[in-house]
């Protein structure tokens, strides 16, 4: 794993890079984290972790506020603003980039994936509406990406539960999880068996594009 750091309009980003293992790369998957944490989050480190074996190189993105060290994320266009300054990094290996995150990284993704050529993207923990506030909808982002998009949510996520998503986006349920992909110990299944699902399904729809 190699640590980049690149200049954007917010301040500096850290690209962290886990190269596929095969050599040249088959596709980048350049994943964003939330507005309550960074690259340490267990669903991006199974990720990193997981998928250069398959030959992608996972690309995690630390947004420059949480370089800076702050402890709130800025606006939604800040956010933006620095992802798109990222982007000729995340595209210099030569092969297509999925864009993606989790929670609000997977916002910006969804936001941008289509101006910026991403090919599709990666929606972990995709925050649907504010907690308890089903009427405010996220869902107009999810369905205007432009791009495919892979929807990974838990079944006792707050932001929005699996069968709360529009049709057409099938998000890969994961059993007994909350927004952090954390497993509740009645849900029949591991933290370690989420996490494997949550990779196999990554993987998978990976391995499908063109």
């Amino acid at each position: 794993m190699s640590i980049q750091t690149v200049p954007t309009p917010a301040g500096d980003a850290r690209i962290h890079w886990h190269p596929a293992a095969t050599g040249t790369p088959r596709l980048v998957l350049a994943l964003g984290h939330g507005a309550g944490g960074g690259v340490e989050a267990r669903d991006l480190v199974a990720l990193a972790a997981a998928l250069p074996a398959h030959g992608v190189t996972v690309a995690l993105v630390e947004q420059p506020w949480r370089v800076a060290g702050k402890k709130v994320a800025p606006a939604p266009a800040t956010l933006d603003k620095a992802w798109r300054a990222l982007w000729p990094e995340l595209a210099a290996p030569g092969v297509p980039v999925v864009a993606g995150g989790r929670s609000a990284g997977a916002r910006v993704a969804c936001r941008t994936a289509a101006e910026l050529g991403a090919v599709a993207v990666l929606a972990l923990s995709f925050p649907l509406h504010p907690p308890g506030r089903p009427e405010k909808s996220r869902a107009e982002e999810l369905l205007g990406a432009g791009v495919p998009v892979l929807v990974v949510q838990g079944e006792r996520d707050p932001f929005g539960r699996p069968e709360e998503f529009p049709a057409g986006t099938g998000p890969v349920a994961v059993p007994g999880a909350d927004h952090g992909f954390a497993v509740a110990r009645s849900a029949g299944v591991t933290q370690e068996d989420a996490l494997a699902l949550i990779t196999e399904a990554v993987r998978d729809r990976l391995a499908g594009l063109p």
